[in-house]
């Protein structure tokens, strides 16, 4: 079997049969034999819409160009769906829109954030951006590192010379399902801010001297707070692969995914976040194929629309470039289609958002007030304009001696 460049032989075309089983035995277990039809039926269907996906890539490369202008072009609400005659100045619209990467340990997304930075770099030998803790071994969920990976939110824009969108590089996810949930409440509700150290209740005496020592050492934390406009999760294909062959034995890593994916602080209303499956270049088609199956499944998330697998290589590729540009755009539309209208004081306010705007009314306030204090004081009174005190309220002497008797009856 042949599909795109990729040619299966025999005995993955048998793989692909019991994995085929295993998912079928897994979704639709326990339904009737009519419901378990029209289930796999649907199921076909996706699989060969996703396969085809694969066949049409090199076929798409010739448009990348165009793709990447458009991305390139973009600013916050350009791509804004505009409901009840609503016009752009109508919704809250940021200066940079916001899209933060989660996903465990080893999931690949500080190297994602290199790769999307290569696709619209002019210079290809550039250095990367991110720094990528150094592995010889495929990434495994609870696997020990020498370096200590992301600590604290860092923010890349993207392109890097741009400030209309930018990508928030985030801690791993902790093998603990409800830090994670404090963590992506704080991340939702509070803001990222670049240089910002994130710390957990299960970090290591150890961990956490070291992480102080590297906050004292960066000495630098944006003092400007950003609010997350979307979330795009990222997790390692070949981890979730070794969940799903493990038939129920070692799902963790899933259960991990999961529980952080449907945690309701990283949707916009009814939108969910974007899934990033990374490292299906080590694997066969039909295996990335049932992969993006399986995900979609558990997550209840669209395989096709949703999910966007995107190799880890960063070697130089148009195929893989073309996936990039399109989750980029599907992530920033989602971004735009869920800005929030202004609310009345957002539209008082509007013109003072800016830092510049901010600043000078402060200094116009300053000087109004000390204005009014020296005018009322000392120049009304230069001027004879302020009424002297005691020409208000003349002083009187009183005379005790007249009035003696009349606190000597009250004693008596």
């Amino acid at each position: 079997m042949k599909v795109g460049s990729y040619e299966m032989d025999e005995s993955e075309s048998d793989e692909e049969d019991e994995m085929c089983f295993e998912y079928d035995k897994f979704c639709y277990e326990g339904l009737s034999f009519s419901d378990f039809r029209t289930s796999r039926m649907m199921r076909v269907n996706t699989d060969e819409e996703i396969t085809k996906s694969y066949e049409e890539l090199g076929n798409r490369t010739q448009g990348l160009e165009e793709a990447k202008r458009k991305i390139s072009s973009y600013t916050p609400g350009s791509w804004i769906e505009k409901v009840d005659s609503m016009k752009l100045s109508d919704y809250d619209v940021p200066r940079t829109t916001s899209l933060m990467l989660v996903g465990p340990k080893g999931s690949g997304k500080t190297s994602l954030i290199n790769r999307i930075s290569k696709v619209f770099e002019d210079d290809k030998f550039a250095p990367e951006r991110a720094q990528v803790s150094y592995k010889d071994t495929v990434e495994e969920p609870n696997h020990s590192y020498v370096g200590d990976g992301t600590l604290f939110l860092h923010k890349y824009m993207i392109p890097r010379e741009s400030s209309s969108f930018c990508l928030y590089d985030t801690r791993s996810l902790s093998d603990y399902s409800h830090e994670n949930i404090i963590t992506l409440e704080h991340w939702m509700t509070k803001g990222v801010r670049h240089g910002e150290l994130v710390m957990r209740e299960s970090d290591s005496q150890n961990l956490r001297t070291r992480m102080k020592l590297k906050a004292f050492k960066k000495g630098c934390m944006s003092s400007e707070k950003n609010k997350v406009n979307f979330v795009i999760f990222v997790v390692n294909g070949h981890s979730v692969l070794k969940a799903m062959r493990s038939k129920g034995e070692d799902t963790h890593y899933v259960k991990l995914i999961a529980s952080a994916f449907n945690c309701p602080f990283v949707s916009f209303r009814d939108d969910r976040p974007l899934l990033v499956v990374t490292h299906g270049d080590l694997l066969g088609i039909f295996e990335r194929v049932y992969i993006r199956l399986y995900l979609g499944k558990i997550l209840g998330i669209s395989p096709t629309k949703q999910i966007f697998d995107i190799p880890a290589a960063d070697t130089p590729d148009p195929e893989t470039d073309v996936l990039i540009v399109d989750m980029l755009r599907s992530a920033l539309e989602q971004a735009d289609k869920n800005l929030p209208p202004k609310t009345f004081m957002n539209k008082v306010l509007s013109p003072f958002q800016s830092s510049t705007m901010r600043l000078l009314m402060v200094v116009l306030v300053v000087i109004a007030i000390l204005f009014a204090m020296v005018f009322r004081g000392h120049i009304l009174q230069i001027f004879g304009l302020r009424p002297n005190f005691h020409e208000v309220w003349p002083k009187q002497d009183i005379q005790w001696h007249k009035i003696r008797h009349l606190w000597l009856d009250d004693l008596h």
